[in-house]
């Protein structure tokens, strides 16, 4: 079975825990990790589990007002720079009533601000027949552009292994 990490990340801290999270799948499963825009429109059977995230803007998954928002809040580049998680979502097909999924995000640890993009993405992924593996999971910065939280790649990691646990291990 393979596992296909899909993010969105504006100043690189949600692609550090796309990265974490397929680190500790890959102690089980072959793990890819791509961004978004380079994320395929269909996911087939062969992706046994899809795991994707994006940083919480304004209470919810990014648009395109609040990514142009943050490209103006930093002078460094951006990570994503096209469409989002949102979009690739509505485009999604998924191939497979196999496949299973989780979903994760990046928020603002101070003050804890309501609101979460994880709990949309996995809401898509639920109506587009994808069942969760496992809760929503929401991982902390420490400002806008971040850095992460302590601890939090570590915790990221712990939770790829928890989810690459899941599943059976299958041999070749």
């Amino acid at each position: 079975m393979d596992a296909l990490v899909v993010y969105e990340s504006m100043f690189g801290n949600t692609k550090q825990i796309a990265e974490a999270v397929a680190e500790g799948l890959a102690t089980r499963l072959r793990t890819e990790v791509v961004e978004v825009g380079s994320a395929p429109a269909t996911v087939g059977p062969e992706a046994g589990l899809l795991v994707v995230g994006g940083p919480t803007h304004a209470f919810a998954m990014s648009r395109a007002s609040t990514r142009r928002s943050a490209a103006q809040q930093t002078t460094q580049s951006l990570v994503s720079r096209g469409d989002g998680v949102r979009e690739w979502l509505s485009a999604l097909a998924t191939a497979s009533a196999a496949v299973r999924s989780a979903a994760f995000d990046t928020r603002v640890a101070k003050p804890r601000v309501p609101g979460s993009a994880a709990r949309g993405i996995a809401r898509r992924l639920r109506r587009l027949g994808v069942r969760a593996v496992a809760p929503a999971q929401s991982f902390y910065v420490t400002g806008t552009e971040g850095p992460l939280a302590a601890g939090e790649l570590e915790r990221a990691r712990q939770w790829g292994e928890s989810l690459a646990a899941s599943f059976p291990v299958t041999t070749a």
